[in-house]
């Protein structure tokens, strides 16, 4: 850090390079630093409930190692199996268990960072409560490299659920329906640890990329998981099913048989992509208007019929994925993919919603944040990177540029 800063060389940290938002690619003349191999576990200590990894430790392998310790790491991404815990931290990555579990901000205990000048500073510590100082260590949660280099990271392990958990798969005739469902299931006190949504269009993907036609023509699917269900929570699922009109839902408490029901979630990216050229984006409502966001995804399909839309994601916390697609054969993107895109991010953010609920900001939405955030934000935000970063070397043109 201190030769970059001698030299005037931008620094792009990198970690496992799974960015859906062009967050750690190079820049001009830039010094590529990647921590994938500082891969370690430095500690897991079950009785305090807490671990201390090096950033470029995988996150599925911190959940196995904390596992058989009768523990588990809870924030859970798509990338779960090749992104790196620096990374998730830097992104403030989500996941499928965030509805009950909390995105990586909500499971980070503290940090150690390298500053643009060289400094190394120790952030946060290993206990569930610190109310001394300022919290530098959120600030640092989320900033995509720009304010600093993440080099280890505390988090907080959970003890694994005891008794039965529940994992179903429901079909709703539409997503509107499937949205108010939601609801009902998220404020029902069974607490669910899932509730994934895919929409018709990404039925019909998947039904395909599997050649089974079980899911085709469906209206809507929501995958939905409950821990340590008890009798009354299943009769609760039961009722919601019912007040809904679903006829067709199946549950699963064997853990090989809830494994092919997550693959259905699982199998969605490559079912989508495959053919296609497309947009994958990011966006978050309060769960009760998210019926309505869905309802502008439909209407931006059907104004638009030389795109598709495929909408998938988070139902339990409003973060849905619509990934916008055209033809492979086209020989630059429709210009119609931006105004369906402004049309989303416009939607998203009248409803109290955010353009960006996981997957950072990168180079592809700096350009919203005097939208979203307002100017007197955006000014703030700005005197925070001249503080930590007054010559503009980390990770340049990313968050705020």
């Amino acid at each position: 850090m201190r030769a970059a800063r001698r030299f005037h060389l931008p620094v792009v940290s990198q970690n496992r390079f799974t960015s859906t938002v062009v967050g750690a690619d190079a820049v001009d003349h830039a010094i590529i630093l990647s921590t994938a191999k500082m891969n370690k576990i430095l500690e897991l200590n079950a009785e305090d409930a807490y671990a201390v990894v090096q950033p470029g430790v995988i996150n599925n392998d911190l959940d196995q190692a904390a596992r058989k310790q009768g523990l588990f790491y809870a924030p859970d991404p798509a990338s779960k199996k090749m992104s790196g815990i620096g990374g998730n931290v830097a992104t403030n990555a989500g996941g499928l268990s965030g509805v009950r579990y909390g995105s990586t901000r909500d499971n980070v205990l503290g940090l150690k960072v390298v500053l643009a000048d060289g400094r190394l500073l120790d952030l946060g510590g290993k206990t569930s409560k610190q109310a001394f100082g300022y919290n530098l260590t959120q600030l640092f949660v989320g900033s995509e490299g720009t304010l600093g280099t993440i080099v280890e990271i505390t988090v907080k392990l959970l003890p694994l659920p005891l008794g039965e958990s529940l994992m179903g798969l429901a079909y709703f005739k539409d997503m509107h329906t499937l949205a108010e469902a939601t609801k009902d299931l998220r404020m029902s006190g069974i607490y669910p640890a899932m509730l994934e949504a895919m929409d018709s269009h990404t039925l019909q993907a998947v039904s395909e990329f599997r050649d089974n036609k079980e899911m085709a023509g469906r209206g809507a699917a929501l995958i939905f998981r409950v821990d340590s269900i008890s009798d009354e929570g299943k009769q609760i699922v039961k009722n919601i099913m019912d007040k809904y009109h679903v006829t067709d839902v199946q549950l699963a408490t064997d853990p090989a048989e809830q494994d092919k029901i997550i693959s259905v979630r699982q199998d969605m990216l490559p079912a989508i992509f495959t053919g296609r050229s497309a947009v994958m984006e990011d966006m978050a409502v309060p769960t009760s208007r998210m019926a309505e966001l869905v309802d502008t995804i439909q209407a931006l399909s059907d104004k638009y019929p030389e795109l598709e839309i495929f909408t998938a994601g988070h139902a339990g916390d409003g973060n849905l994925h619509p990934t916008v697609t055209w033809s492979k054969d086209a020989k630059e993107m429709p210009e119609s993919v931006n105004i369906v895109l402004h049309e989303m991010f416009t939607k998203a953010l009248e409803l109290g919603g955010t353009i960006s609920g996981e997957h950072a900001v990168g180079m592809l939405k700096n350009q919203w944040n005097n939208v979203e955030l307002g100017e007197d934000v955006d000014w703030i935000q700005h005197q925070i990177k001249s503080l930590f970063d007054p010559m503009n070397l980390l990770n340049p043109k990313r968050k705020i540029d």
